[in-house]
């Protein structure tokens, strides 16, 4: 059995650390956590580990946000995970920065990165982590606030954010969507 691990972001030195980007700064905490390092692999960059006898892969799209799809699909016919096997964390201007809410399936909700997962995969139904970033921007200024840097009150809180975050993906894996939602939805 295998576990994709998808952090959604941009690729790109002018992307690093900002809101969009939240998917790769969680695995990058996990890998941090598990002493790996990320290497260029086919349509991401990759590591992986061991964990209860499966293969656990740590994948950050190198495709940008709008073509995630094309990753997801190659690693999952790669590694023969099924949609449930796949854990895609992504940012949420609906949710409040910190709030994380895992689910089983749902819609894009006008996610491109999610649009084009749902597109390639040909399914909603994939599990998803949405790590809330807030929604302090005037009308029309989503793009520009999405692809803004943290402020610096969010910075405050965002390391323990990052181990929570990377504490279930780890839990994903080893007991299961269920128990994942119940312990870290908040």
């Amino acid at each position: 059995m295998a576990f994709l691990l998808v952090g959604l972001g941009n690729i790109g030195e002018k992307y690093n650390g900002t809101r969009h980007n939240i998917g790769f700064a969680v695995l990058d905490a996990l890998a941090k956590k598990k002493g790996l390092t990320f290497e260029s692999g086919r349509l991401a960059d990759v590591c992986k580990f061991q964990m209860s006898g499966n293969t656990v892969y740590l994948l950050k799209p190198t495709t940008f946000m709008n073509r995630s799809g094309d990753t997801v699909l190659h690693w999952m016919r790669q590694s023969n995970a099924t949609p449930d096997e796949v854990l895609v964390i992504t940012d949420d201007i609906a949710l409040p920065f910190g709030k994380v809410r895992i689910r089983p399936k749902g819609s894009s909700g006008g996610h491109n990165g999610l649009g084009d997962i749902e597109l390639k995969i040909k399914s909603q139904d994939y599990p998803r982590m949405r790590m809330g970033v807030g929604s302090d921007f005037p009308k029309g200024q989503q793009a520009e606030y999405v692809l803004g840097k943290f402020s610096e009150a969010d910075l405050q809180g965002m390391d323990d954010l990052l181990t929570k975050a990377s504490d279930a993906c780890l839990c994903f894996c080893s007991r299961g969507l269920s128990v994942t939602m119940n312990q870290f939805n908040t």
